[in-house]
């Protein structure tokens, strides 16, 4: 929102929320109709032209932020926040007004005549007219924008964002909208239409070259290559760089240009440093972080909610939405691409905890993958190629995130240990402090819980602490009872109670609870899960705990999305103990069932001393 919003600000459909795309239904049912009545197809290109403009920049917003996080000719190196993320979720607004002007033209303007679907001749005219009027009116209009009672009630929108993603080119107050449309899309397409050389082709290649310089100038990485002007040096009067538009976000009063620099030069806009700040994005490179976080992708719609899908669902936890279930066919071809030809796990997110670039790499495997025993090879087989390239790296940390971590496909990350002993990088299973975060969960005045839940090295460990504090741990089932009670030793055991009663207001609850045993909980019974993935809510009258996470510290930075089910600022327990371990400079592993887990304690206060909060219980307060 502009610093003091001016007239025509929000758009006229902002009221409808999610449900925006419901004001081009006129279109989509038209387009049909008139397509099955009079095989007209000219309103179905429209509705391809829209389709294609959203995935087109949804193919900018993943390749973006993909090239960010790795570093290499990255420009601006500062984060970017959720408040930016929330700002430039209407980025698809501008798509639609476009839609919706084309349409209009169409109905009353060509009305039954129809347009060449290409024509050779329009296509020098077409470049005539951005290179000269177009670039030429929008730049003076940029500039008289930057006036600060233009910029204070609309240009500032935009400008709120100094670092920038491609989706920050289209993120204008409405009023703005209207008159770049006039300008830019206005002045070609009717100039063309007037001479009566338009035609479908010409509005489809300007309106996707306009999009695509425009993404590419705010993606805040370097693209364009030395060759390019050392081969035609007059270029650089003709195409502006990432650099060169960067710099327009940075100092605000220089480089107004649209897509080609020549009036800046002109008429002395030009910021100075654009050619060094070019050379200087050009030579930076990739980056080195000092801990990985190994994860990957869990249910189907998840390719949509992590980091480099859309932008507007990876801020927020993981949740179903009903426009995803339409979309499923699409989304089923994605998965079968992402997970056939993706041999190798790769980089999605950057942050910095203090001194620390701690990267998130994804294994680009489902959680049902994780099931098949087809899988189990080639799984740990690509768990492994990542520990080996990382500790070529000389990356300090690895965490192994979710299911990368199971007890039957490498024992809590054991395996790669014994199978390279002489590793570098520290490999970190984070049970440690998952476990203390859910012994710190439970209420201070607690005398007994119940246990529910598949035996995990977690798991193990809160009851062996639980019963040593004298807490009762009620086990349902005998054979639950005796695994656990091997682990328990001394007077400790008798802490250990094997029940029939789901009478406990504490549950401690894990992968395997049933929805019988939910059903049978009290009113008021607090579900503390101690698993990776969350269980069930079935019942309304109880209380749910998200799973073993801590908030993180106000000083980490560029923290944009959220880590599957959990809120914005907070980081699975699993996560944060490789952060800590790299924090605190650990020399040994912490991995695998063997090997002792590290102290709790210990990595529960350094949590802390990091600057890591515990999460608060819910109540019937925070329902």
């Amino acid at each position: 929102m502009a610093s003091r919003p001016g007239l025509l600000t929000d758009w006229p459909w902002t009221p409808l929320g999610s449900f925006k795309y419901m004001v081009l239904a006129p279109l989509v049912i038209d387009s049909i109709y008139s397509y099955a009545s009079m095989r007209d197809g000219e309103k179905l290109l429209i509705v391809a032209l829209t389709v294609w403009r959203i995935v087109h920049g949804q193919i900018w917003i993943s390749v973006s932020r993909y090239l960010t996080a790795k570093g290499a000719k990255r420009i601006v190196n500062k984060s970017i926040e959720f408040d930016q993320v929330d700002r430039e979720r209407t980025w698809d607004d501008q798509v639609i007004f476009n839609s919706l002007v084309i349409y209009l033209l169409k109905l009353y303007v060509l009305g039954t005549n129809t347009l060449p679907f290409w024509r050779l001749d329009v296509m020098a005219l077409v470049v005539l007219l951005h290179v000269g009027p177009v670039e030429f009116i929008y730049y003076w209009f940029h500039r008289a924008l930057h006036h600060h009672f233009l910029y204070s009630r609309y240009h500032s929108h935009h400008h709120s964002s100094i670092v920038t993603e491609p989706i920050t080119a289209v993120v204008h107050p409405f009023a703005e909208h209207i008159s770049y449309t006039i300008i830019v899309a206005g002045i070609p397409i009717v100039t063309t239409f007037l001479c009566g050389t338009v035609s479908h082709v010409s509005i489809f290649l300007y309106i996707s070259y306009i999009d695509f310089m425009n993404s590419m100038g705010h993606c805040n990485i370097e693209l364009i290559p030395r060759s390019f002007f050392s081969l035609f040096p007059p270029l650089k009067y003709l195409l502006y760089t990432p650099s060169f538009h960067s710099l327009h976000h940075t100092q605000f009063r220089t480089n107004y240009a649209l897509t080609m620099p020549i009036y800046d030069y002109m008429y002395g806009t030009n910021d100075k440093s654009s050619d060094s700040l070019y050379e200087t994005s050009l030579e930076q490179e990739e980056e080195k972080p000092d801990a990985i976080h190994l994860t990957h992708l869990t249910s189907l719609d998840s390719v949509y909610h992590f980091r480099l899908g859309f932008s507007s669902l990876s801020s927020h936890p993981l949740s179903s939405r009903c426009y995803l279930v339409l979309m499923r066919p699409f989304t089923i071809i994605i998965s079968i691409i992402l997970t056939s030809f993706s041999s190798r796990a790769f980089v999605f997110e950057r942050n910095r905890f203090r001194d620390l670039t701690i990267h998130s790499h994804l294994l680009p495997k489902f959680s049902s993958h994780y099931k098949s025993q087809q899988q189990k090879e080639s799984i740990n087989k690509m768990i492994e190629t990542a520990i080996l390239e990382a500790d070529k790296k000389d990356v300090r940390v690895m965490s192994l995130g979710l299911l990368n971590q199971g007890e039957e496909l490498n024992g809590y990350g054991e395996m790669y240990v014994r199978k390279h002993p002489k590793l570098k990088i520290r490999i970190v299973d984070g049970s440690s402090l998952a476990a203390a975060v859910v012994v710190h969960s439970i209420p201070v005045d607690t005398r007994e819980v119940l246990f529910r839940g598949r035996i995990t090295k977690v798991a193990r460990a809160i009851v062996i602490s639980l019963c040593q504090n004298g807490i009762k741990v009620m086990v349902l089932r005998e054979e639950e009872h005796s695994m656990i009670a091997g682990f328990i030793g001394g007077h400790c055991k008798e802490n250990l109670v094997l029940t029939t009663n789901y009478s406990p207001m504490i549950w401690l609850v894990g992968d395997g609870l049933s929805k019988e045993d939910q059903k049978k909980a009290r009113k008021g019974t607090l579900f503390i899960p101690f698993s990776q993935f969350p269980p069930s809510k079935l019942l309304k009258d109880c209380f749910y705990h998200t799973t073993p996470a801590m908030i993180i510290p106000d000083s980490a930075q560029n923290i944009d999305s959220c880590e599957n089910w959990l809120g914005r600022r907070v980081m699975s327990a699993w996560r944060v103990g490789g952060i800590v371990h790299a924090l605190e400079g650990w020399e040994e592993h912490e991995c695998g069932l063997e090997v002792p887990m590290a102290n709790p304690p210990r990595v529960w206060e350094a949590a802390l001393r990091n600057g890591f909060k515990p999460l608060v219980l819910p109540s019937l307060e925070t329902k």
